[in-house]
């Protein structure tokens, strides 16, 4: 177990924002956005005019809950919860995707930069041990705006980038310094079940690209004391019906390219939802036998940091 004392650890944001690098990172996240490249998409949009395309998101950020979450993995519930901000839209779309209302209905509303912000630092008073934004990938720039501000605040717990893994490398650059914890959801293996689902047939390339940037960044996940996380890679994987996740394949690149110490989080709670088909693969649970054969799929490739939590969440929406 990877561990250090809570008292010595200092936020990666708090040092950038004191050298005065966040105005450059800044200018340089809003350019992506004036031809939007933010994500692997590559729309071209012109969002700084509000212009939107497959994601859905324009200039300003948009926000469809915030509260203290106790359902997310354990280093990161601790004993408070974990302080989630869900922004609404998603670059990904998943056609099962279980917060449909969100990511392809566009449930929240706009906010200010400076809202943003104060929503960071509200979460913190109310004992929440990181921010946790919850598909934060189209946001970026919005993100990286608002951090100023609750830095001026009194922001200094950790910030987590709660993705599904389809991110491009050049946007991760920019928050290096930034986040300290990344938790990405690892879909797929195969471009072609990527296609079908969520119609990018280049998630798995681009899904091993980002991982590997943001370990490079961050390492392995380290926990302080009490099993906080504080900083590090934490990854997800949603198994699915038939193996369509291609598990066997996701824990061999986690131990051969990233690390065997990699944290992951392999979750059984698929359910049909979103746009399945009654004839689909997806339109089922998962067996207890498919469950098991994903987690000696890690094992046998040395991964054992496997997360077990309670699933308990509440939602404050504004």
């Amino acid at each position: 177990m990877l561990n250090m004392r809570s008292e010595n650890f200092e936020p990666a944001y708090l040092k950038t924002y004191r050298e005065g690098l966040f105005a450059e990172k800044i200018e340089e996240a809003f350019r992506l956005l004036e031809k939007c490249n933010i994500c692997p998409r590559n729309c071209g949009v012109n969002r700084v005019k509000g212009e939107k395309k497959y994601c859905g998101a324009g200039l300003l950020p948009e926000v469809s809950s915030y509260s203290p979450h106790f359902g997310e993995e354990r280093p990161l519930v601790g004993h408070h919860g974990s302080g989630t901000i869900f922004m609404t839209h998603c670059n990904l779309k998943c056609l099962f995707c279980q917060n449909y209302s969100i990511s392809h209905g566009a449930e929240g509303r706009e906010i200010s930069f400076e809202r943003l912000g104060g929503m960071m630092v509200e979460l913190q008073m109310m004992g929440c041990h990181n921010i946790n934004f919850v598909t934060p990938t189209h946001y970026v720039p919005q993100i990286l705006k608002a951090l100023p501000v609750a830095v001026e605040k009194g922001l200094k717990v950790p910030l987590v980038y709660n993705t599904g893994g389809y991110d491009s490398v050049e946007t991760l650059k920019l928050l290096d310094g930034v986040f300290d914890i990344y938790m990405p959801d690892f879909k797929y293996s195969d471009g072609k079940v990527a296609e079908e689902y969520s119609q990018a047939p280049d998630y798995p390339e681009m899904a091993k690209l980002a991982f590997k940037e943001m370990h490079r960044q961050v390492g392995d996940l380290l926990l302080d004391e009490r099993g906080i996380a504080l900083r590090g890679l934490l990854v997800r994987h949603l198994v699915l019906p038939q193996e369509l996740a291609g598990t066997k394949e996701v824990m061999h690149f986690l131990a051969q390219e990233i690390s065997k110490n990699t944290y992951v989080n392999i979750m059984d709670q698929f359910y049909p939802c979103g746009k399945i088909s009654p004839n689909s693969p997806l339109n089922r649970r998962i067996t207890q036998s498919e469950y098991e054969e994903a987690l000696e799929a890690a094992k046998n490739e040395g991964i054992t940091r496997l997360d077990k939590r309670e699933k308990l969440r509440l939602i404050w929406r504004f």
